[in-house]
């Protein structure tokens, strides 16, 4: 009897806990710092005020969306994606089409705002030096792309996205006016004068390693990357002529099992306040228009939203009509 008592409440007690997991939400992203901030300032605070506990996971898998999606079996609820892939995918039919009842998108940056998708934050890529290392920096696209004036190897994002393109373009004279649509053969012909100089880095932090050991003593980051960087103490200097913006994006997977409280979280996390908590943190710039004001006024300047005079906007329809094109050229140009 005792046995069966045992057994009865073993099992009752299994059946609630895995209800209670079932409830819970899954956020996944990138991983690394951007990832701690998102957790402690958006998941943790989301949970604190009521909501279900968020679960976190890693990293971002566009495959793994897909073949989630078309097997009927979606265990992310809410993912951080590059703002042209949530174009993309939102077109593909891939991903929830946003509640705007519950997300308050006339607080957020138009830009970073479609049916499927709102921005997560955003980003510039900017020229960054390790002054120490070098005798002079390269200050515009131009010079980074200059290896007579500026020898040495220099760093660049290793993957098919927006940014390198650009600045290859901009460096070859391109007004940033007339980027769209991307003349790739006069990019990759621009690509070509410095290929053998070029060291890729694949995260931020191999961006931030490169930089500091001077094993690539300047290129092409995200400004976030050497905020962080210098306040370890390497002597870091940003230029920001044309840099070039990008965002990650939210979206909710076709098909997810918590789709109401998905909608909640991206509220959450998209709020003056959260936004204004993670670009605090992060160097990161934040999408709710609101955010600036809870902010500290000399980190805010550091931001890209305070770096506009020059900017570039990178086109995340355009990237997201043609990223698979532009990827296929890209990765076979980056192995000859």
């Amino acid at each position: 009897m005792k046995s069966t008592i045992a057994l009865t409440l073993l099992s009752t007690t299994l059946f609630f806990a895995g209800s209670a997991a079932a409830e819970d939400m899954v956020f996944t992203s990138w991983g690394g710092t951007t990832q701690d901030a998102q957790k402690t300032y958006w998941a943790e605070a989301f949970t604190a005020a009521g909501n279900v506990a968020v679960t976190q996971d890693g990293p971002t898998d566009y495959g793994k969306i897909k073949a989630m999606v078309e097997a009927g079996n979606v265990t992310w609820d809410v993912v951080d994606v590059e703002g042209d892939y949530a174009v993309q995918a939102g077109n593909a039919g891939l991903l929830e089409k946003l509640d705007f009842s519950v997300i308050d998108k006339t607080k957020l940056d138009p830009r970073f705002v479609t049916d499927y998708s709102v921005g997560s934050f955003y980003y510039s890529f900017v020229i960054g030096c390790n002054k120490d290392a070098v005798a002079a920096c390269p200050k515009t696209w131009a010079e980074l792309f200059d290896t007579q004036k500026f020898p040495g190897k220099r760093t660049f994002y290793k993957w098919s996205a927006p940014g390198v393109i650009e600045a290859a373009l901009l460096a070859d004279g391109v007004p940033a006016d007339k980027l769209y649509p991307l003349d790739l053969d006069r990019a990759f012909k621009k690509l070509d004068t410095i290929k053998a100089d070029i060291v890729w880095w694949d995260s931020g932090a191999q961006s931030q390693q490169l930089l500091a050991s001077a094993e690539a003593p300047f290129g092409s980051f995200w400004n976030g990357r050497l905020t962080a960087l210098a306040e370890t103490g390497v002597t870091v200097e940003t230029f920001w002529t044309n840099n070039i913006t990008a965002a990650d994006a939210l979206v909710v997977p076709k098909g997810a099992k918590n789709k109401d409280a998905a909608m909640k979280f991206i509220a959450q996390a998209t709020s003056d306040q959260a936004q204004a908590q993670f670009a605090t943190a992060t160097g990161y710039a934040p999408i709710n228009l609101e955010s600036n004001t809870l902010m500290d006024a000399e980190l805010r300047n550091s931001l890209p939203d305070m770096q506009a005079d020059t900017q570039v906007n990178a086109d995340m329809s355009y990237w997201a009509a043609h990223r698979d094109e532009i990827g296929t050229r890209w990765y076979a140009w980056q192995a000859k």
